[in-house]
């Protein structure tokens, strides 16, 4: 049996988000130009705020809008790279660092389960020294392009249970003891599933769910 420990990226982890200023950071290296169509990402976002839309299908317009409709890997790799290590220097959780530690002393895998696209989250969690990496998959075309379309998926609220329980099948791993940490409550799924979630610097309304299920709260910095 394995245990395990899985992290939520965004706000536990990190202290802020991270989709939007990866889309930013790719846009102002790579094209400028591309910080015109701001004001329709921010007509977009109004789009899913008002339900006229869903978070994947905002994730697939403000990819397409920021980043391009395709790109190749090889092409998305130096901003990967120069994004991880700025979020590494400038947007760590202290607490999260400390976490990961005891956890990898403990012996269990370390896994990050979050809603941000894996082709750079994926980068960022091996850097913090995570065994796997799950995460909002992008399509990889015939043409070898990431496309700005997402693979199966958004990984968030009730998807994100079904893709940590497809990880764990398809990885062979026998399920021991599950520690989970997030700030959200969009990942209550996950949290009731896990033996032992933490609550990770929570918002308001997991603070309360918390609190009703006498889940652990920590403050990571």
């Amino acid at each position: 049996m394995t245990d395990l420990a899985i992290y939520d990226m965004d706000r536990t982890v990190t202290r802020r988000a991270t989709y939007t200023p990866f889309l930013l950071h790719c846009a102002l290296h790579r094209a400028p130009w591309r910080l015109l169509l701001l004001p329709i990402v921010g007509l977009s976002m109004l789009a899913y705020v008002a339900k006229a839309i869903d978070r994947a299908r905002l994730k697939e317009i403000n990819h397409r809008l920021l980043l391009g409709h395709k790109r190749h890997p090889a092409e998305l790799k130096l901003l990967i790279d120069s994004f991880a290590n700025a979020t590494l220097a400038n947007n760590v959780r202290p607490g999260a660092r400390a976490a990961i530690a005891r956890d990898r002393a403990e012996g269990r895998r370390v896994v990050m389960a979050t809603a941000s696209y894996r082709f750079y989250a994926r980068e960022i969690a091996e850097q913090l020294g995570f065994n796997d990496c799950i995460g909002t998959n992008s399509i990889l075309g015939l043409d070898e392009r990431v496309h700005a379309k997402i693979d199966g998926d958004n990984c968030y609220g009730p998807a994100k249970l079904k893709m940590v329980a497809e990880w764990l099948a398809e990885s062979g791993l026998e399920r021991g003891h599950v520690r989970f940490y997030s700030d959200h409550a969009s990942d209550a799924p996950v949290f009731e599933w896990a033996d032992e979630p933490v609550a990770v610097n929570p918002h308001d309304r997991l603070r309360k769910l918390a609190a009703e299920r006498g889940w652990q709260v920590e403050d990571w910095g």
